[in-house]
């Protein structure tokens, strides 16, 4: 029995391709194999990575703000639960006969970032409390004007009345509100103090006077960070170092909170230019208790033990 072998060439074995036609006859078309992609996408990631770094190493990274602590003075909180009842006491209230010891706080300030605000705060800290004079130029036997449950509480309002304060005469010109560094650092945490600017509910006669010296300041309480006093609003200068359970403890004292009519009746007070509407809006937040800064100073420091800077 005969039989016949057909040759099979090797192109009829293989899948039917379709080859596009080369456009260019005399240029070679070149295999795109997986070896060749995986080639392509690595040199293409090369290069961009490339000019990343090449663009980051032409930008130079904006410096962060020196919060290396300078100085640090001390504040001691007391509550006097019968002056709002009793308004014997004179111009000091740390005559006051049945005063409840709140706590200290250590503060650490800022000198290098905002010297003038450091400056002055430091004044009014070491100042003497002004027992002859009518309205004390320290901080020393001045109350806590407003506390904001949740957010901050203010203190060293400025006006004529028991627990207010004046500024020293020699006390120098903030030209630091008006300086864009001065408003780099956030609200963030609790414990941070910064100088009152938005939040300033100084007499009207003291702001118009052109010798005014803004010494109002604040310190957050917490829990949550306060954003509405950052973006030039109020110039941060200093960090509560110790004491943050007595800043708790002040928080969360009773304060004086209208109702929803007063509120309304105030709103539109306002809006109709009521000049009665801004007194009236004054007591609100205010404390039920009468809390005030029994002594105050500076602390000398020969080998600190913190950290030296904070964020």
């Amino acid at each position: 029995m005969g039989c016949s072998t057909t040759l099979l060439s090797r192109s009829s074995l293989l899948p039917h391709q379709h080859n596009p036609p080369n456009p260019n006859p005399t240029t070679p078309t070149l295999p795109l194999t997986r070896r060749s992609l995986l080639f392509l996408s690595t040199t293409s990631a090369a290069a961009t990575t490339s000019l990343s770094l090449s663009s980051a190493a032409a930008t130079p990274p904006t410096p962060l703000p020196d919060t290396t602590v300078t100085d640090r003075v001390f504040m001691d909180f007391s509550i006097c639960p019968n002056y709002f009842l009793n308004r014997t006491l004179g111009d000091d209230l740390s005559l006051c006969a049945d005063s409840e010891p709140v706590g200290r706080l250590v503060l650490g300030l800022y000198g290098n970032l905002v010297p003038i605000t450091v400056s002055n705060f430091k004044a009014m800290c070491t100042a003497s409390s002004g027992v002859l004079i009518e309205i004390p130029n320290s901080y020393k036997g001045t109350l806590v004007q407003k506390i904001f449950p949740g957010q901050f509480f203010v203190a060293g309002r400025q006006g004529r009345r028991e627990g207010e304060v004046r500024p020293p005469v020699d006390l120098a010109r903030n030209t630091e509100a008006v300086n864009s560094q001065a408003f780099l650092l956030r609200h963030s945490r609790p414990g941070v103090v910064s100088l009152c600017l938005s939040e300033n509910d100084d007499d009207d006669e003291f702001k118009l006077d052109p010798n005014y010296r803004n010494v109002e300041f604040l310190i957050t309480t917490g829990p949550a960070p306060c954003p509405q006093l950052d973006n030039n609003n109020n110039i941060v200068f200093g960090m509560v170092l110790e004491g943050l359970d007595v800043v708790t403890t002040i928080a969360s004292i009773p304060t004086y909170k209208p109702g929803e009519r007063i509120r309304q009746y105030n709103d539109l007070a306002q809006f109709l230019g009521d000049e009665r509407a801004k007194t009236a809006r004054a007591i609100w937040n205010k404390p039920l208790k009468t809390v005030y800064i029994r002594d105050c100073g500076e602390l000398k420091v020969a080998k600190p033990t913190l950290s030296p800077t904070l964020p």
